[in-house]
């Protein structure tokens, strides 16, 4: 997927799949549909952090993540239901969206990034997978110690309103994710195929 921890091609290319990452990521979080018990809504964009990390690598991964909290943050409506701001970055999920920038950063050092990405297939995809459930853990644990302190919830109450409703879609996007990252790969890498 990436050679020496970088996005493929050159620095236009690689700042050009940034940008298309954190647009990607703003896009993916306009799909999103409210849950009655807990404010924090399903939605996509989990799948486009966990895909930054595994075909950007790390560091622009991150990048591309940054990018987008920082639009979010100065205003732009890149936030669930077109919101924007530091208030929602503020609130009870906040700490999900600012999560994005790490868990990309995981995905992209545990998939690899930098080792060639030598293995084969179904290898290189479970290998993704595996990374992108622990970008997604990576997710739980930053946005859930902020929505406990933000709400004055307890962990117990917390990981029923914010990480169990969820478990099941988001390994299913690690899923997806991994298998669009090896598709995605190849194709941006024609001659590893």
């Amino acid at each position: 997927m990436t050679t020496h921890g970088r996005a493929p091609g050159g620095r236009p290319a690689r700042l050009a799949l940034c940008g298309l990452f954190a647009a990607l990521t703003a896009a993916c979080t306009m799909i999103s549909i409210p849950l009655p018990f807990t404010p924090v809504p399903i939605n996509l964009a989990t799948l486009s952090v966990l895909m930054a990390g595994g075909l950007l690598g790390p560091r622009h991964g991150a990048i591309s993540q940054a990018v987008y909290v920082l639009l979010g943050a100065v205003g732009f409506p890149v936030f669930s239901n077109f919101s924007g701001g530091l208030m929602k970055l503020a609130g009870p999920t906040g700490g999900y969206i600012v999560s994005y920038i790490p868990a990309a950063l995981a995905v992209g050092l545990m998939a690899g990034a930098g080792r060639g990405g030598g293995r084969p297939g179904a290898a290189r995809t479970a290998r993704l997978a595996m990374a992108m459930a622990c970008g997604m853990a990576v997710c739980y644990a930053l946005g859930t110690a902020w929505f406990m302190i933000s709400t004055n919830v307890g962990l117990a109450a917390a990981l029923v309103q914010c990480v169990i409703p969820f478990i099941p879609g988001d390994m299913l996007k690690a899923a997806v994710g991994a298998y669009l990252c090896g598709a995605l790969g190849r194709a941006l890498r024609p001659d590893r195929r």
